[in-house]
């Protein structure tokens, strides 16, 4: 498969006036903590909530107006899933989407709503496009690829024309990696017009086939690829997507955990005041990771917002608890009055507030006579805790 610099610039004048040119703004706290000028590409501002409008228009736009007639079909776990549905709605073409069965309601929901027919299949995104895959051959419809199609990758390129525009002397990119569409229309307009940029790649610890093929690494065969980065968790990666633009144009691909996703949501929220999905907040991650390889300038592409909101709460609460805001304290102490009075008041001299306590008298580890008290706290930093902690020592009690 192969796209020009030109392929990207017809893209961008299939969507204009429908797509937005999203913005890309500077962050004083991650300048500091990443180390380098580190600017965001909001598309998480974008129409439907994520870039996938942008390839899915594009590809919409250039059918025939007989296969437009045929109606289309697309798999995907929410946001190429939503672009699929509006285009088509705007461009007056019916649309089917297959989605796993995990995929978030959220998502769900938001694609009937653009009017778009969506069947649930399989666990995992992987399992959904083969039921798609199926569907097209015994319906007719035309297969809206989420990745593995020049018209898409062109579109969703468009983006690297906008940071080259907005940041012309940007030093790197990163992007997120899941089919890898993206980063390929992005790598394919930065190093047609900046080769020496770098476009760095992040994939999630649990879904990390595209990064094992990057090394050279045979992929290990999971059952699952389950991921907080729903966005991102392909099980196989493609190899026409690899060999095509990640291979010769992807400077290096990065791995990064669930917890540091989760870390990065919080971020984003707390101090950019953007609600990023974990597919779109993973380029912090990885922007933290990379460091001086980065430059003096970057750009991190936050692809999208389409969060779960059910899933906030612990998404919030792991995020937290890593970057020591949050924290939990469980004490042995002898079961007497007072006793829980006094410890609430070392935590409170200690300057945290206390979420929540909970008792615990038949734990197996406890003596006759001896409780456990587990405290939740809201805390300053990880430095803070072991404040807290000193403090209860010396009051006698054991930390479990």
């Amino acid at each position: 498969m192969k796209i020009q610099l030109a392929d990207i610039e017809a893209a961008r004048e299939r969507i204009a006036g429908v797509a937005r040119r999203t913005p890309v703004e500077h962050s004083t706290t991650a300048s500091r903590t990443i180390g380098a000028d580190t600017f965001f590409k909001f598309e998480n501002l974008q129409r439907t909530g994520s870039f996938k409008i942008r390839g899915a228009l594009n590809k919409i736009s250039t059918l025939s107006d007989a296969d437009k007639k045929r109606g289309v079909i697309a798999a995907s776990a929410g946001n190429h899933a939503q672009g699929v549905a509006l285009s088509s709605n705007l461009l007056g073409v019916q649309s089917t989407v297959v989605m796993p069965r995990t995929s978030s309601i959220v998502k769900q929901e938001a694609t009937r709503n653009y009017g778009a027919r969506v069947l649930l299949e399989g666990d995992i995104y992987d399992e959904a496009y083969q039921h798609a895959r199926e569907l097209e051959k015994s319906t007719g419809s035309i297969f809206i690829h989420a990745f593995e199609d020049p018209l898409i990758v062109a579109g969703q390129g468009t983006i690297g024309l906008e940071i080259l525009e907005d940041l012309p002397d940007v030093d790197s990119v990163v992007v997120a990696i899941g089919g890898g569409g993206l980063i390929s229309g992005i790598a394919t307009a930065i190093k047609s017009k900046r080769p020496s940029v770098k476009v760095y790649g992040a994939v999630a610890g649990n879904a990390p086939a595209m990064a094992e093929m990057f090394r050279s690494v045979a992929p290990v065969k999971r059952s699952s690829c389950m991921s907080i980065a729903d966005g991102i968790a392909v099980k196989a990666p493609s190899e026409t997507m690899f060999r095509s633009f990640i291979e010769p144009l992807v400077d290096d691909v990065i791995t990064i955990s669930e917890d540091d996703i989760a870390e990065s949501i919080v971020f984003l929220l707390e101090r950019a005041k953007a609600v990023a999905e974990g597919s779109g907040a993973i380029t912090y991650a990885a922007a933290k990771q990379l460091g001086a390889r980065l430059g003096k300038r970057t750009c991190l592409v936050i692809g999208g917002g389409n969060i779960d909101l059910t899933l906030m709460g612990e998404i919030l609460d792991r995020g937290l608890t890593r970057n020591g805001r949050m924290t939990r304290i469980s004490v042995v102490v002898d079961d007497r009055p007072g006793t829980l009075h006094r410890l609430t008041g070392v935590v409170a001299a200690s300057g945290a507030n206390i979420l929540q306590v909970e008792h615990d008298r038949i734990d197996p580890i406890l003596q006759i006579r001896e409780t456990r008290i587990s405290f939740i706290l809201e805390t300053k930093n990880r430095e803070h805790i072991a404040e807290i902690r000193e403090a209860l020592t010396r009051e006698g009690v054991r930390i479990i």
